[in-house]
């Protein structure tokens, strides 16, 4: 079954790695790219999509905005007749407090840096999405008219302006407050020994087989942690920054930036091994902001 999508990230190389996955998926046309919330209204009704892969933090109208948007005016008139409200996946390096909160229409979410693997499943979620709907890829979603559904709105406003409160209060200038309240430090487990390390001589952290391996200059050992979204709950984000999907690493910690294969980098870092670990595709952009490469 064929899907059509549009992408939406304020990022390019985001954006780039995202179509690069969309296009070794199968039966998926991309047919535009926009890169603020407001190109996502005015491609969404131009196109009619089946699906956009959206992210959240953008200049004008971030992802939420641009779904609440679409509802409201879906539920005034607006838009043109017929016209559907396409499917939406989240992709975003946005944290894991607003990804919990939703639940909304969304097929799915996916976080950056972007899995291959991730993103095909979210295509096939769509897919799946869309076979349930009964619908043709020409449309898939609610309609546009007098007649859409009352009861979508009701749940969907509900997901959306908690997370839009959501949004707006980790923006909002207190924030400083709430991170105060972050441990100043975390449990590392060495063999039997639960050890207590600050979170600034932490190097880096890297998830292996399921389990987190946490790394210092001087201990080495496992966090109690799941996944290394949990462990970012705990971590300071000025200081930590995933560069990839496997590894997140203490900027602060880099020894030297090393350039690699095909315009990439590697991090190699100051611990007694000098691990060099992979900036991921999505994440250079980041890199050259980090040290104006």
């Amino acid at each position: 079954m064929p899907i059509t999508a549009l992408i939406i990230d304020d990022e390019r190389l985001a954006r780039e790695e995202m179509r690069f996955l969309l296009d070794s998926a199968e039966n998926v046309e991309v047919l535009a790219e926009g890169s603020n919330g407001i190109e996502a209204v005015e491609l969404i009704e131009e196109h009619q999509p089946d699906v956009v892969f959206l992210d959240v933090q953008m200049p004008g109208l971030d992802g939420f905005a641009v779904v609440k948007r679409l509802i409201d005016s879906a539920h005034q008139g607006g838009g043109r007749p017929g016209q559907r409200l396409p499917l939406i996946v989240f992709a975003t390096a946005y944290d894991q407090y607003a990804v919990r909160a939703f639940d909304v229409n969304a097929v799915d979410y996916v976080l950056k840096p972007f899995d291959r693997n991730r993103i095909l499943q979210a295509v096939e979620r769509t897919r799946a999405r869309l076979l349930d709907n009964g619908q043709e890829s020409a449309g898939n979603g609610l309609t546009l008219e007098a007649g859409a559904r009352s009861d979508t709105r009701s749940g969907t406003d509900a997901g959306i302006n908690s997370l839009l409160e959501m949004l707006h209060r980790q923006q909002a200038p207190g924030q400083g407050a709430a991170q105060s309240r972050l441990p100043s430090k975390l449990i590392v487990q060495v063999q039997s020994r639960l050890l207590l390390v600050d979170q600034a001589e932490i190097c880096f952290a890297a998830i292996e087989d399921g389990t987190i391996r946490v790394v210092t200059p001087t201990v080495e050992g496992h966090s109690k942690c799941r996944t290394l979204e949990d462990l970012l709950e705990l971590l300071d984000p000025h200081l930590f920054w995933r560069a990839h999907r496997g590894f997140v690493v203490n900027i602060n910690h880099i020894r030297e930036v090393v350039p690699w294969f095909k315009s990439s980098y590697q991090l190699r870092m100051d611990d007694r091994k000098q691990t060099e670990i992979p900036v991921s595709r999505a994440q250079t952009r980041r890199l050259r902001e980090l040290f104006n490469l």
